[in-house]
């Protein structure tokens, strides 16, 4: 047999190992569907206004589907399925945002379509989160992690320089939608924007046109 016939089998094996090892990587991966969202709750609209404050202490009790659901479809959620619009308003419907969640079990990115998260990695990045957070307590101990991405590319296809404009208002919109949502589901919620952005977007393979804009450390009150 010649050097080159054996060289292209050796490849082909190879190539094979590799697939079969990326392919094992990706089906170990899943798709949570959730729950329908609830539309009305205990607490008013004035009263989770006038009682939304920053908590930083949380306990170690981790967050059911269920929440981690909710608050999701409060930042991003669709409300009108005919056209697609969301909870939160969007320079001419383009929506540049996604939402991460990082929780004890993994890190997953929600599908508002589908209302679904999809994982990412199937391990706890709270720590490492922490650490790109600057080492803020408070991000280790969250329950919860969402990660705020934005693309302003997206918008500057129509809106050009008031694209980074638009990106960071409607971020603001969904924020403040997470955090009201968290008041209403009796959890505390804090917004955290000091972090290396050059650090969270590794830690969540953002593409190079994708920006980590803010994270929201979720939790259940110590206090």
């Amino acid at each position: 047999m010649k050097r080159l016939e054996i060289f292209t089998i050796i490849l082909i094996g190879l190539a094979a190992v590799c697939l079969g090892q990326h392919e094992s990587v990706v089906s170990s991966l899943k798709t949570v569907s959730l729950s329908e969202p609830r539309l009305t709750g205990p607490t008013s609209f004035e009263q989770t206004l006038a009682t939304r404050r920053s908590v930083r202490r949380f306990t170690s009790q981790q967050f059911s589907t269920e929440q981690i659901g909710q608050l999701a479809w409060a930042g991003q959620g669709i409300t009108e399925k005919q056209r697609g619009l969301r909870t939160a308003p969007s320079a001419g419907a383009l929506y540049p945002i996604k939402l991460y969640f990082v929780t004890q079990e993994a890190m997953f990115v929600y599908n508002p379509h589908q209302h679904s998260l999809e994982q990412l990695a199937a391990a706890d990045l709270r720590g490492p989160l922490s650490e790109a957070a600057l080492g803020q307590r408070v991000v280790a101990e969250a329950a919860c992690n969402v990660i705020i991405v934005g693309s302003e590319k997206k918008l500057a296809v129509k809106y050009t320089n008031k694209a980074r404009k638009y990106m960071l208002l409607e971020a603001g919109h969904i924020s403040q939608n997470i955090l009201l949502q968290a008041v209403s589901l009796q959890l505390g919620a804090v917004p955290v924007g000091a972090f290396d952005i050059e650090q969270v977007g590794r830690l969540c393979k953002l593409p190079p046109d994708a920006e980590p804009l803010l994270i929201i450390c979720l939790g259940h009150p110590a206090e």
